[in-house]
């Protein structure tokens, strides 16, 4: 190369980095007077970010410690980078509840890859706009329906009533394994009408293996964790795309036309759409299974938990469950004789507090936001940490400490009701609010009745909690039961 050349690459290359700066500058000044910044932090290492700081942390028994130093350096929202992308981390409250109440045309969803590759891109959890509504609308409205929690509660006692029948006098459960057995039935038996036999022993093993790669390195090579699970879920929706063509079958036959929905699967294809593949049904049903693998499961484990660290909790629990059961008798009791029991629900609301079960949620931002003064660039993912938020002391006094009885203080506390609805956040919020809220609650209720009114137990070994890349209790909980006179 001469040196006219040399010279003029350099001017070139002078003359982009001028324009990179005035544009930068601009922004900034644009921002500046719309009177937003960008948040305080830092990148940390290049290419992995403070992603391996925020993993360590999440493994420890303190994982709220990586955003509590942050938040002491720059506030309760501050700019990061993790898994492989530039992030404002939002422990405020309020911030959080605008990020979750915005539209599409701000915030869409975003995971890291091994998840999007596994949940695909028909998948409710990152599908946006009227598709996005029509599917959340259809599935919501079942899971409310006073017909399906009924199906729920005779479920949930049978199934209840089967396990515990054979548990003996000082017998030991596992009781994480207990509700994921019982849970799984449940839940999938609403979605796609399947009962137990050899097809549901088939599906949750095949779900074991889909789930174990959620949070996998996004490696797809034939024997790597993401290839398994990848071709676990292509088993599963096999499966279930059969019974979605039995079922589309039998309605054209008019073989349905005497009868009330009896599944989510038969919702979506009464829907009229013709968005509403069988591939995209099946995807989803297959994504609604989590909840009974993870959330459910893990929310009454860790009740059962604390409330064997709080013998005054677990008292009161007692008495107000014997009471009801005294109450009615030989009765059998409905599913809004469980949803009233008004502190069962407290204690229900204080572990999803205290346990995190879903500890935060990442959406990616479409425009520049701004939010109470902040600016969230373009292309930047935001991370609503709830957990942050649920032990917060400025919102909830002793915050690391289990008192169901703060959700009742709560209730007569004026200045606390418009704080309640954006510090309490454990379902997620807005259009992508999880649907499932009601029947969660539920089916804990119910299995903390039949252990309270049958059981008295200890816990046999000392357990505890891991929350990544889930929440779940190493050990599983082991209990010892005894079963009252």
């Amino acid at each position: 190369m001469d040196d006219q050349s040399l010279t003029t690459s350099l001017a070139l290359i002078f003359l982009f980095l001028i324009i990179l700066l005035i544009s930068k500058t601009c922004r900034n000044r644009a921002s500046r007077d719309a009177g937003c910044r960008l948040p305080a932090g830092s990148g940390g290492w290049p290419l992995v970010g403070e992603t391996l700081h925020f993993v360590s942390s999440a493994y420890s028994p303190s994982p709220e410690r990586f955003m509590d130093k942050r938040r002491r350096l720059y506030g309760k929202v501050f700019r990061s980078h993790l898994f492989g992308s530039p992030t404002i981390v939002s422990t405020d409250a309020e911030v959080s509840r605008c990020v979750l109440q915005s539209d599409a045309r701000a915030f869409v969803p975003w995971y890291p890859k091994s998840l999007t590759e596994l949940m695909g891109q028909s998948s409710i959890l990152l599908i946006n706009g009227n598709l996005q509504r029509r599917i959340h609308g259809l599935i919501g409205g079942f899971f409310k329906s006073a017909e399906l929690k009924a199906q729920i509660t005779r479920d949930m006692h049978s199934y209840v009533s089967h396990s515990v029948v054979n548990w003996r006098h000082h017998h030991r459960i596992l009781v994480q394994e207990q509700t994921k057995n019982i849970v799984f039935q449940i839940l999938v038996r609403a979605l796609i009408g399947l009962g137990p036999g050899k097809e549901m022993q088939f599906l949750k093993q095949q779900f074991r293996e889909f789930i174990a790669g959620l949070m996998s390195l996004p490696v797809k090579l034939p024997g790597s964790r993401l290839y398994r699970s990848l071709q676990a879920k292509k088993r599963m929706a096999m499966m279930i795309k059969s019974i979605i063509a039995e079922k589309r079958a039998e309605q054209a036959d008019g073989g349905r036309s005497q009868r009330r929905s009896r599944d989510a699967v038969d919702v979506l294809i009464d829907d009229a759409s013709d968005e509403l593949t069988d591939d995209l049904i099946s995807d989803n049903m297959i994504d609604l299974m989590i909840p009974a693998e993870d959330s459910v499961p893990v929310l009454i484990t860790l009740a059962v938990k604390y409330l064997s660290e709080c013998p005054l909790a677990l008292r009161h629990l007692e008495e107000e469950n014997m009471e009801l059961k005294q109450r009615r008798g030989v009765e059998e009791l409905q599913w809004n004789d469980y949803m009233s029991l008004s502190f069962t629900q407290d204690v229900i609301t204080e572990t999803l507090r205290m346990g995190n079960i879903i500890s935060g949620i990442m959406r990616k931002a479409v425009k520049d936001v701004e939010i109470k003064g902040h600016l969230i660039p373009k292309g930047w993912c935001v991370l609503t940490y709830f957990r942050s938020v649920h032990l917060d002391e400025s919102h909830y006094e002793e915050a690391y400490e289990f008192n169901p009885a703060i959700f009742f203080l709560r209730l007569f506390a004026p200045q606390e009701k418009d704080m309640s609805s954006c510090s309490f956040t454990p379902f997620g919020g807005g259009q992508r609010l999880c649907p499932g809220l009601d029947l969660a609650r539920l089916e804990a209720a119910i299995f903390l009745h039949h252990l309270v009114t049958n059981f008295t137990w200890v816990a046999e070994e000392e357990d505890h909690i891991v929350n990544f890349p889930t929440v779940r209790m190493k050990r599983g909980m082991p209990i010892r039961v005894r079963r009252k006179s």
